[in-house]
């Protein structure tokens, strides 16, 4: 089992920058392939971002290619989202997500078997 917390959420204005963080607790944390994912109101949840145990591989979605960086520290059990240049559309809530891996990124929330609450993003002026 994996419990995950997110922090970091906040009201930002449209250009500004917020790093979500998510801390993990549970057994075997390293081998926890990690993904971020946003729910907008009256939207479908989307994949924003995912990285493997180790970090050297990633995947964004198109719409926060260049602007999102995901990361993670895995002495500190931890996962970050660097959000930079936010636009309205960014208006969501953020979840983190986990799954038993290594080297695969998946993108679909079905792939995912741990969840945490989520953190409110607002972008706005």
């Amino acid at each position: 089992q994996v419990q995950l917390v997110e922090s970091g959420g906040g009201l930002v204005q449209p250009g500004g920058s917020l790093r979500l963080s998510c801390a993990a607790s549970g057994r075997t944390w390293r081998r926890y392939v990690m993904a971020w994912f946003r729910q907008a109101p009256g939207k479908d949840r989307e994949f924003v971002a995912a990285i493997n145990w180790s970090g050297r591989i990633t995947k964004y979605a198109d719409s926060v290619k260049g602007r999102f960086t995901i990361s993670r520290d895995n002495a500190k059990e931890m996962a970050y989202l660097q959000m930079n240049s936010l636009n309205p559309e960014g208006t969501a809530v953020y979840c983190c997500s986990a799954v038993v891996g290594s080297e695969s990124v998946p993108d679909r929330a079905i792939d995912y078997d741990y969840w945490g609450q989520g953190t409110q993003v607002t972008v706005s002026s």
